[in-house]
């Protein structure tokens, strides 16, 4: 599969499926992002059952700023809108490979029960913290 291109319009839509999103962000003017590019594709046309994108930083800076971009490139992978890996620096093939097949066998309705049981622990103010001693 080719990679597509995402804007802040059509970044939403992309993240709520089942089927893994892997985001490059980068910009025309970064040579790491340059080196980084036909690695990110090979292994996108390798995985027809994920989704390959693109996000030009330069382009999309109000995206690139509300997730926190700070350098690039950055690769994020998204999951039924769950954020699975950031991590900014360019990866080998090899290791971009063993990602996308690390996300593939994420059990996804673990990871939503792992964030609601955190996310009713944060409204009873459950800290894990012991406050026996303070």
């Amino acid at each position: 599969m080719s990679t597509i291109e995402l804007d802040k319009d059509s970044f939403q839509t992309a993240i709520q499926g089942d089927t893994p999103v892997i985001i490059n962000f980068w910009a025309p003017w970064c040579g790491p992002c340059k080196n980084f590019a036909p690695v990110f594709d090979k292994v996108a046309t390798e995985n027809e059952d994920a989704t390959f994108a693109k996000i030009n930083t330069e382009d999309q800076p109000e995206l690139a700023g509300a997730l926190n971009i700070r350098s690039i490139p950055t690769l994020m992978v998204f999951r039924e809108q769950v954020l699975l890996f950031s991590q900014a620096g360019a990866l080998t093939e090899g290791q971009l490979q063993e990602l996308v097949t690390q996300v593939k066998a994420v059990d996804m309705e673990k990871v939503h029960a792992d964030i609601a049981a955190q996310q009713e622990a944060d409204a009873n103010g459950a800290d894990g913290l012991d406050d026996t001693n303070a």
